[in-house]
């Protein structure tokens, strides 16, 4: 299958520019980042794609086995980058894609200029015998999966202005409900399950290229915490917190978000 095709691929930007690769996370699709496209297209060559399964991406793609886990995705986005054949890319992942990007950043390094994880998460679930804190317990975490599974639209409705946070802009709110509820339920529950069950904490020392951990200064999906151990976790990277609240930064403040990603970007030229 034609990978561009496979994961409705957009390229647009300068020619010839360094190239900015956005990788939108769960229930979304790269309409989350239009806001952000403007200021980066002046400078970068940027782009987009939706995750098997999400958007316009080619549904018939999809199998429950290859995105049972992160690797799935991740493989998906070194294909992209072979087939797409643009030269090293700042990959910005956002949520789960981070975490793509960091697996798929330490098979082959060489693919990437730099890393930029957006509101990240190595693991959601808090592991009292480390101390590590995700935001959720197990329990949480269960409650919130079964209620996905008996009423999938419902649990959008509900979750959705959590995630988004801004509750005094409740537009944020109803558009990722939106997005959520335009996702097929099945492909949902299968990559609601990779999301916040995936614990790939180990996997942030293999990251070599240089990257950002970009989180937002109030995030009730992914607290400071967890943004300062995957910076600790990550050598040589670099933490920034966001005056952006709420886990969709992208939404909530493009401004500050397109200009963070541009500065890591452009100095990595």
């Amino acid at each position: 299958m034609d990978v561009r095709g496979r994961n409705h691929v957009t390229v647009t930007g300068r020619a010839g520019a360094p190239v900015v690769m956005l990788a939108h996370g769960f229930g979304c699709d790269q309409n989350m980042w239009r806001l952000v496209v403007p200021r980066l297209e002046r400078d970068f060559t940027v782009v987009l794609f939706d995750h098997v399964g999400a958007g316009n991406s080619e549904r018939s793609a999809w199998s429950p086995e290859r995105y049972a886990s992160l690797d799935g995705y991740a493989d998906d986005v070194l294909e992209l980058c072979r087939e797409l054949a643009l030269g090293p890319v700042t990959f910005v992942g956002h949520s789960v894609s981070a975490m793509m990007g960091v697996l798929a950043a330490g098979r082959e390094p060489d693919a990437f200029a730099g890393l930029v994880l957006l509101a990240p998460s190595p693991c959601f679930v808090d592991d009292p015998a480390t101390g590590y804190r995700g935001g959720f317990s197990a329990e949480d975490i269960d409650e919130l999966l079964a209620s996905l599974d008996a009423n999938y639209l419902g649990w959008s409705g509900a979750m959705a202005p959590v995630i988004a946070g801004n509750p005094d802009r409740p537009e944020l709110g109803q558009e990722l409900t939106n997005s959520f509820c335009r996702t097929d339920p099945e492909i949902a529950r299968v990559f609601a399950r990779v999301t916040f069950l995936s614990d790939n904490r180990a996997d942030l020392g293999s990251v070599t290229v240089p990257t950002l951990v970009a989180q937002c200064s109030s995030d009730a999906i992914a607290p400071p915490e967890v943004g300062a151990f995957v910076h600790a976790a990550i050598p040589g990277s670099r933490l920034i917190t966001l005056s952006a609240t709420g886990h969709c930064p992208q939404l909530a403040a493009p401004e500050e978000t397109a200009a963070a990603i541009a500065a890591f970007a452009g100095a990595l030229r």
